[in-house]
């Protein structure tokens, strides 16, 4: 499988030219799957609810349509983080788009700060998808703290990890989607923007440095933290399925989950 990210700096507020150069980003790339950053076509930094809201679009609506004719093209599968608008619901989602259309949506599950007040908490749980014959698991930006979303993925069969982000606590993510990849011995694709947004007196900081990793924890590819770049490399997702630790030690096999409390 051929796995790729796409890391770039959305601009606030400006859906239709963001999603035109998502779309010119994956003309012509020879992938399998990509992942594209956490609200790829909005922006992130917005002040209301009543703001975000005219920025959301249903799935399947406008953006999904033409990355889906992308997919067609090029018999790739894409993994876009965009704001779902859901009647007078919104929320930070994740949708795997292959080239007839809408495969599934994951919704994030663990709002990050203000994030709690712009959208509706997600309510699909942590369902696994087929791309291309590999079992795909979604996850979104602040879900990497909570390291029983990525053990609940890997426990349904998740052979890669997909993780549109917005990061803006420098290093962390980086960090712990590494420990999250050994710990579930998968391939895990961090998605994440670069670039500044500013609203008055608040100005973030996105740190960049998308990148991939495989089951035993090592970093295949790397985004610095300001370079708009498409990472790829191509990986074995069969080495996803073995959980061995040691030849007596398999990761799964040794939990003992009578005795835990979560």
């Amino acid at each position: 499988m051929r796995l790729a990210f796409y890391q770039f700096a959305p601009e606030l507020g400006a859906v239709e030219k963001n999603r035109e150069r998502l779309a010119a980003a994956l003309q012509g790339l020879d992938v399998d799957l990509i992942v594209l950053p956490e609200l790829a076509t909005t922006g992130y930094l917005f002040t209301s609810r009543e703001e975000l809201l005219p920025q959301a679009e249903p799935i399947p609506g406008p953006t999904t349509d033409l990355l889906q004719k992308c997919a067609a093209a090029s018999g790739a599968h894409i993994v876009l983080g965009i704001a779902e608008r859901v009647g007078d619901r919104c929320y930070n989602s994740a949708v795997l788009i292959g080239p007839q259309g809408v495969i599934g949506i994951y919704r994030k599950m663990h709002l990050f700060h203000k994030e709690k007040q712009l959208f509706d908490p997600g309510d699909l749980g942590f369902p696994i998808f087929d791309a291309k014959g590999v079992k795909v698991g979604l996850l979104v930006c602040f879900d990497h703290f909570f390291p029983e979303a990525a053990r609940t993925l890997a426990l349904l069969g998740a052979q890669v990890i997909c993780h549109p982000s917005n990061l803006i606590l420098p290093g962390l993510g980086q960090l712990t989607t590494r420990v999250r990849a050994l710990e579930n011995r998968v391939f895990w694709v961090l998605a994440n923007r670069t670039g500044t947004e500013t609203r008055g007196p608040q100005s973030l900081i996105f740190t960049g440095c998308s990148q991939i990793v495989a089951p035993d924890g090592t970093l295949l590819v790397q985004a610095t933290p300001e370079e708009e770049r498409v990472g790829l490399i191509e990986i074995d997702p069969l080495r996803a399925c073995e959980k061995r630790v040691t030849p007596l030690n398999d990761l799964f096999a040794d939990r003992r989950p009578a005795w835990y409390r979560l």
